[in-house]
């Protein structure tokens, strides 16, 4: 599945890819056919409109000189309030094609809003001539700023020429202001207003005739270079100097019919040029998007073969892999251990792949390598088991002679002091034999201490005391009078004692350890309980484990060797040791001694020695 998953990551890119060619390409067609549409329902309803906001505004102009009736004022309002409808309703249409083209067409709806307000302080003349037309002006320069916004096209050419002749429209709007300011005698405001519009059209006409292709610049350059033209240009210099030209009105209203009827054709023009440009894009889309479908399916039909064949050779090499790690190898060290002879099988894998033959070649190697690795470990745990018992033996018997003669010098010691040094001695002596003990068992044997009876549980518990360090701060509590078969007391001593010692160095040497016992349903339950600082939830999780379930043993892990030999022992008879929290903050081991080694309580009442170190009689 990864191999897939890695052939998929290119392949899904290349189908990506594909998509994404196709899309742009498509979207692009799409996008010259929309120029069309949006021109429709947008541009062209806009250019009415706007031609007749032109209209009122000059009516309005002429109506405030006392030039024009009202009767005109109320029927050119009524011819733009008709192409105001028409455009909100095409508008509506076309409005949502992307978020700019919205919000544009939003700000148009709030300018068109205040034609009311302006028609209202016209006809209260609260509103003067300049007032008045620069209040249309912000209408109509909304108007513009949609159709800058809605001939944004992708094709560079149609989207240059279409600025220019969205220019050029815009020249023949400020022709219209100029018509309605300069109506008979002007202002010092109002001519310099006047100024500045015929500088900016001017400037805009020089600047787009050097930009229009020749189909579109001829009729342009014609108008311009007309003695009518000319003659307005006269007329501006004459009314920016002061005076009122009497034939202005007539003049521009010619130039500005003109000029509309030029910018008409001109954007229609263009409008014609994107259907072809668009057949062109999508042409080349589908040869496009085709070309790349036949790559992506020869890649994939390509990469699936390969995959499928890497993905059998390298199953097949999993599971000669997993059979080594799980079955082969386990089996092998299993008779490793029990000293039997082995022969191992390489690891064959069928490949056409050098590289995978290649790694089924390493692995024999590598399973040859852990078979001999095993080999050595198995011979160095032996040797090392060797050498723990041999010392331990040797250190076994120089302890037992040391013991003899300990005891026979307290018979003959005299003097309470000496004879206490000699107790500290033979106590010491105790645990060096315990020790050497925890080495027998770190090997393997077991120890050759034992009892031939029953002993009374409370006099292991004593023993196991006994054996401690720190043995003045251990506290065995009185318990029932269970005993415990006589070939499990060492070891049950010995198991204890470790416990206890645990306890007495992970605790404040002022606090006491304390060993109760008590009989149980399955048994018979030692707890040694101490009040240090305790242990985490996870640190007694792991140690639980361990002592549950012991683990090879580990020369590197000294720090716990007591734990380990703890662990050895309770396997051996069955006995189950569990560590937890107590209740003072510390640590409590729970010995739990199976039925079968505890036996009923001795008949025939015996005097209880006192708690001093256990002497017994090895059985070696």
């Amino acid at each position: 599945m990864k191999i897939i998953g890695l052939l998929l990551v290119p392949l899904t890119s290349m189908v990506v890819l594909w998509g994404v060619i196709t899309a742009v390409t498509a979207t692009e067609s799409l996008e010259l056919r929309e120029y069309k549409t949006l021109w429709t329902n947008l541009r062209h309803p806009a250019y009415k409109l706007i031609n007749e906001i032109q209209r009122e505004r000059l009516v309005s102009a002429k109506h405030l000189r006392h030039m024009a009736a009202q009767t005109a004022v109320e029927t050119q309002r009524s011819r733009t309030d008709a192409a105001e409808d028409t455009f909100r309703r095409l508008s509506d249409n076309s409005k949502d094609r992307s978020e700019e083209i919205r919000t544009q067409v939003n700000a148009v709806y709030t300018q068109l809003s205040r034609l009311d307000v302006i028609r209202g302080e016209i006809d209260t003349s609260l509103s003067d001539r300049l007032h008045a037309v620069e209040s249309y002006d912000a209408i109509v320069d909304e108007l513009f700023g949609l159709h800058r916004r809605v001939a944004l096209i992708d094709d560079i050419p149609i989207y240059e020429q279409s600025r220019v002749v969205i220019d050029m429209s815009y020249a023949k709007e400020l022709l219209t202001r100029e018509q309605a300011i300069a109506l008979g005698p002007t202002t010092a405001a109002e001519r310099r207003t006047f100024t500045q519009i015929v500088g900016n059209r001017r400037f805009l006409v020089d600047q787009a005739l050097g930009e229009l292709d020749p189909p579109l610049r001829d009729p342009q350059v014609a108008l311009i270079t007309s003695a009518t033209y000319q003659r307005m240009r006269m007329m501006e210099d004459q009314i920016i100097s002061g005076r009122s030209p009497r034939d202005w009105l007539s003049v521009t209203e010619e130039l500005a019919e003109t000029f509309r009827a030029a910018q008409m054709r001109a954007s229609a023009n263009l409008n014609g040029r994107a259907d072809p440009v668009a057949d062109q894009v999508l042409a080349r889309a589908y040869l496009l998007a085709g070309t790349a479908l036949v790559l992506v399916i020869v890649s994939i039909w390509f990469s699936l073969r390969m995959g499928n064949r890497l993905s059998r050779e390298l199953g097949a090499l999993r599971l000669a892999a997993l059979e080594v790690a799980q079955e082969r190898l386990p089996h092998v060290v299993g008779k490793l251990r029990r000293g039997e002879r082995v022969e191992l099988p390489e690891v064959s894998v069928a490949s056409t792949t050098v590289e995978i033959d290649d790694v089924g070649q390493a692995f024999s190697t590598v399973q040859q390598t852990a078979v001999e690795a095993a080999i050595g470990q198995a011979r160095l745990n032996e040797g090392v088991g060797h050498v723990f018992r041999n010392l331990a033996r040797r250190s076994q018997t120089l302890l037992h002679r040391q013991r003899i003669q300990l005891e026979d010098m307290q018979h003959r010691a005299t003097d309470p002091d000496a004879l206490e040094d000699l107790f500290k001695l033979d106590h010491l002596t105790t645990r060096m034999r315990r020790h050497a003990e925890g080495l027998i068992i770190l090997s393997g044997a077991t120890p050759g201490r034992g009892w031939s009876r029953p002993v009374p549980l409370l006099d292991v518990a004593r023993g196991a005391a006994a054996e401690v360090e720190d043995y003045p701060r251990v506290t065995v509590e009185p318990m029932s009078g269970q005993r415990l078969a006589g070939p499990v007391v060492g070891d049950v001593i010995h198991l204890v004692a470790e416990l206890i010692e645990n306890a007495t160095v992970y605790s404040p040497v002022h606090t006491q350890v304390i060993v109760r016992g008590e009989e149980a349903a399955r048994g018979f339950v030692f707890e040694v309980e101490d009040r240090g600082l305790g242990m985490s939830a996870e640190v007694l999780a792991e140690l639980n484990e361990r002592l549950a379930s012991p683990p090879e043993f580990d020369l590197a892990d000294s720090d716990r060797l007591g734990l380990f030999v703890v662990s050895r022992l309770a396997a051996r008879h069955d006995i189950r040791v569990t560590l937890r929290g107590s209740p003072y903050g510390g640590t409590t081991a729970i010995v739990l001694i199976p039925a079968e080694h505890v036996a009923d309580p001795d008949p025939e009442p015996h005097v209880k020695e006192p708690a001093r170190p256990m002497r017994v009689v090895r059985s070696e």
